[in-house]
């Protein structure tokens, strides 16, 4: 077997009333079909769907923190750390806070959390010689200052 890609990834969520404006809307996605009153799909533009939004209702549990699962998504927003500034400066303005940013050596990224804490990474890459050249580098977290 060979896995060439990554295809979509379907996050569960409580409502997709809040939800959906805050990934059109803040995150830009585009949505593309809905699945009954259930299911959202967006895409990024290249595939079908990139994401999918399964609405669980407004009573579903939140996991423990410490449980087996989805970490976080992360969406590449730009090439150069001064996009990456313009999109902390956006999430800013719109209300959202972001409650991380890391240097990783091979990305610069900021992360926030969806209106159920789903967390979410956005990055910027750095020269791909850097990983390609030495591989371990991936698995490094400094300070980022932006």
């Amino acid at each position: 077997m060979h896995i060439s890609a990554l295809g979509h990834a379907t996050l569960k969520v409580r409502d997709l009333e809040r939800s959906v404006p805050f990934y059109r809307d803040v995150l830009g996605m585009r949505e593309v079909a809905r699945y009954r009153d259930h299911m959202v799909f967006f895409s990024l533009g290249t595939n079908h769907h990139d994401l999918a939004l399964l609405e669980l209702g407004p009573g579903a549990p939140n996991p423990p923190p410490r449980a087996l699962g989805l970490y976080h998504l992360a969406f590449k927003v730009g090439d150069s750390l001064e996009e990456l500034k313009a999109v902390k400066e956006e999430l800013l303005a719109k209300g959202i806070p972001v409650t991380g940013q890391s240097d990783h050596w091979v990305s610069q990224s900021l992360y926030l959390a969806d209106p159920d804490g789903n967390e979410l990474e956005l990055y910027v890459d750095a020269d791909p010689e850097l990983w390609r050249e030495n591989p371990t580098l991936v698995a490094h977290v400094g300070p980022l200052d932006i």
